[in-house]
Order: structure tokens, then sequence, then C-alpha cells
């Protein structure tokens, strides 16, 4: 009996074993293809532009008549000002299907916020909806051989970028390293640069917000370092060298960015109007009038209105008996009164051509104790180094951020000093290093 049982569970066991790799040899049944389904679109979309002097209600007219429209603009001011619309402003009218009956409007109030009215039993509500963004790295490295502007701009790796974009790029290059090198007169054939840039990308591709995450500026083979750091955790930062000192000066070596010089510091030149022989104790950047000019250093507005041939004018009294002079405005920035302290970077006025001047440009002077300095032969002071405390985590930072740089080759040589055990360093050694 006991017998007969395990043979039927042998039995058994093979059909199932049979049953199951039956089961297994068999191919997967094809369910065919569906045929596509045509679904109407919910709503019917019509984009519209503010015209020149036209309101966001002039607009909406022919849409909605006069009573909803006092709703619908209520509903609109809790997050926008329909005053502050600007001209070809993008306005969203969609209609339910097959009917003229307005179902909800976006308005494109930037190109980071949409305004989205839809209309329910109540009237109308509105919502503030923000424009979605991904975050990518850029790489780029790049060879100068007339202008860097024109090496940035022109670089065939930045093909995914924008124009605007391209001259955003040069900004934050050019506020970086404005405290080493100034882009408008120290750069030569030859120099080249590398770098990494993370950023906020829309969806149609242009950028919303980027920063330097490490840079490499090679000038005439020594190469200047920037590397971000945020000690603070606060999403500021700052950029320091790959020794951790500050890469920022007490002063910029420019209150405007990325300027052609147009006159140099002079005991004696031929005044463009006066047309006499005169001293020029200062630095004159040629620029559009209208450019915004920059504090160079943390201080107090000491002077602000007319100053003879220098007209519209901004003086601003620093530590350590530092006075600059910022001359030939076109305007000053509103709030920017006698006493008013500011901060490096800050915007006080804008170029013109006030007083004495042939052309729209800033005159630019700095003081000590009463006594002028040319600008560009300042020797500025560093700015504060990494914290002791938080040198473990900077190490760690820095090496990654600059590990980031060597996956981008050098597009030419880079200065440095060789020493053996016996031999001093000899400091005209010229060492190509990662040339492309």
């Amino acid at each position: 009996m006991k017998q007969s049982i395990k043979q039927g569970i042998r039995a058994g066991g093979i059909a199932v074993a049979v049953a199951l790799v039956s089961a297994c040899s068999m191919e997967t049944p094809a369910v065919g293809e569906l045929e596509p389904i045509w679904v109407p679109a919910a709503e019917r979309a019509e984009v519209r532009a503010l015209g020149r002097g036209q309101t966001f209600g002039g607009l909406l007219y022919e849409a909605i008549d006069a009573n909803e429209q006092a709703s619908l603009l209520l509903a609109f001011q809790e997050h926008a000002d329909p005053r502050r619309l600007r001209e070809r402003t993008e306005v969203t009218l969609r209609y339910l299907p097959d009917t003229q009956e307005l179902r909800g409007v976006d308005v494109a109030v930037s190109k980071d916020q949409t305004v989205r009215l839809d209309r329910d039993m109540l009237g109308w509500r509105s919502q503030l909806i923000e424009t979605p963004i991904f975050i990518d790295t850029i790489y780029a490295n790049g060879e100068i051989s007339a202008t860097f502007w024109g090496s940035v701009v022109n670089n065939d790796k930045l093909t995914s970028l924008n124009f605007e974009d391209r001259n955003l790029l040069i900004d934050h290059l050019d506020k970086v390293f404005q405290w080493q090198m100034d882009f408008s007169r120290q750069i030569r054939p030859g120099d080249n640069y590398r770098f990494a840039f993370e950023r906020e990308v829309r969806p149609d591709g242009s950028m919303r917000a980027g920063r330097l995450l490490a840079a490499e500026f090679v000038n005439s083979g020594t190469p200047y370092h920037a590397i971000f750091f945020d000690p603070n955790g606060d999403g500021r930062g700052s950029y320091f060298d790959l020794d951790g000192e500050s890469v920022r000066r007490a002063f910029l070596l420019k209150p405007l960015s990325y300027r052609r010089i147009s006159g140099r510091f002079s005991s004696g030149r031929r005044h463009p109007v006066l047309n006499t022989i005169r001293s020029h104790r200062g630095i004159d950047y040629a620029a559009d009038t209208g450019t915004p000019i920059m504090a160079t250093s943390d201080g107090v507005v000491i002077h602000r209105g007319p100053k003879g041939s220098f007209g519209n004018t901004v003086e601003i009294r620093h530590p350590n008996g530092w006075v600059t002079r910022y001359a030939h405005m076109s305007q000053f920035r509103s709030g920017v009164t006698v006493g008013t302290r500011v901060h490096q970077s800050d915007v006080i006025g804008y170029v013109g051509m006030s007083g004495l001047a042939t052309g729209p440009h800033l005159h630019y002077e700095m003081l000590q104790n009463g006594r002028q300095f040319d600008p560009l032969s300042v020797d500025l002071p560093a700015g504060d180094p990494v914290p002791a405390d938080d040198m473990v985590r900077w190490r760690s930072e820095m090496t990654g951020r600059y590990g980031l740089l060597e996956t981008i080759p050098r597009l030419g040589p880079v200065r440095t000093f060789v020493a053996d055990a016996e031999d001093s360093p000899e400091p005209d050694a010229l060492q190509p290093s990662g040339g492309a």
C-alpha cells in the first residue's frame, strides 16, 4: 500500500514536471496591435501677446464680459500686478473645445513664473506655477586668440547655450577672476581656460541660474584657480585657490563688468574737451550709457551729487583712509545718498557723460589719505581664507571639484617651479602641463 502511494507520488511528480516543462516551452501568444484611438483635446488654446500700450484688461475685452473681467483681475492680483505687465507678455486663452466659452487664462509673468487662472462655480481662482527646471553641468575649455569674450562666445563646446547665456557665463567668469586679472587689458593670445559650470535649465533650454564649481585661467603661463566652497552652508559661498586662500580682495580691480579702458592714469595728457595738458589721476572705462557701476569695496557714501567737471559723482570712504570716486554718471541708484553704507559689488549708479566728457564712460579714482593712486597698480589685500574649522571639509570638496577640471584637457603650457634635492627652485622654468 505504502509502495503504491510512493509510486503514485513519483508518477504525479513526473507529470507535474512534464506539465511545467511544456508550459515553459510554449510561446507567449501575440495580442496584436490595437487601433489608434483619437481623443479630442480637452481645450482649445489661443496664444496672444500684449501689444505696445495694450493693457491686460484690453486684451481680455473680446474674450470675457466686463463683470467677469473684474473677478478675473482680482484673482490675478493675488500673484501679480496687471499694470506691470510688459509689452510682448505671453497670454494664453484656454477655451472649451468647439465653443467660445473661456475656461482659463495663463499669463507668463516671467520666464520662471506663470499665473494660471481657472473658472469655477464661484468665479475665478488663481495659482502661481513655477517653471520646472533640471540641473546639469557644462564642461568646457578654450584658448584665446584675440579677446576673452570672443573665445567664450564662439566656443564650439558651448553650442547648447544661447547667445544670452554665453554672455552670462562670461559675466560669471569675470566676477570670479576679477581680483586676479582684468580681462580687458591683461589677456594675451595663447592664454587658455577650463571650467565646470553647474546650471539650472528651463524646458526651453535657457539658463535660470548657475555657478562655477571650479575654474582655471592660465595667463602668460601662470595658472589661477577658483574653487567654490560654502563654509556657512547658506548657498552663497565664495571662491578660493588650491591653498584655501580667498580669490577675493578688499577692492575690485574695476567698477564695471568687462569693459574697455579708454584712458589711463597719467601725470600729463591732453584733455579731450579743454584741449590742454593736465594730469589724469584715474582710469576711464568706456561703456554704454546706463551700464551699472559697482562699489569696489565696502564703505560709506560721503558725496553724492554734481562735482564740477566730474559731473554727477559718488565718493565712498573705506577703511584705512581709502576713498574711491566714480564720476560722469548719468544717474544715481535710488537709495544711494550721503551716509548710505554700501557693500562690494553693490550698484551705486549708472554710466553717463555728465560734466566735461565727450562720450559715455566712467572715470574711477582711488585715494588714500588724500593722495591719488593708479587703480591698476595698487596692491590689494586679500580676503579671508577658508576658516580653520572647515579645512577638513574644504580639502574634501576641493579635491572633488578640482577633479572635475582634471577631466578637461589644458590647451597650453603652464609655468611650474622645478627643484631637485640639491638645487634651489628655478623661477624661469616653463614646463608644459596637460597640453592638448
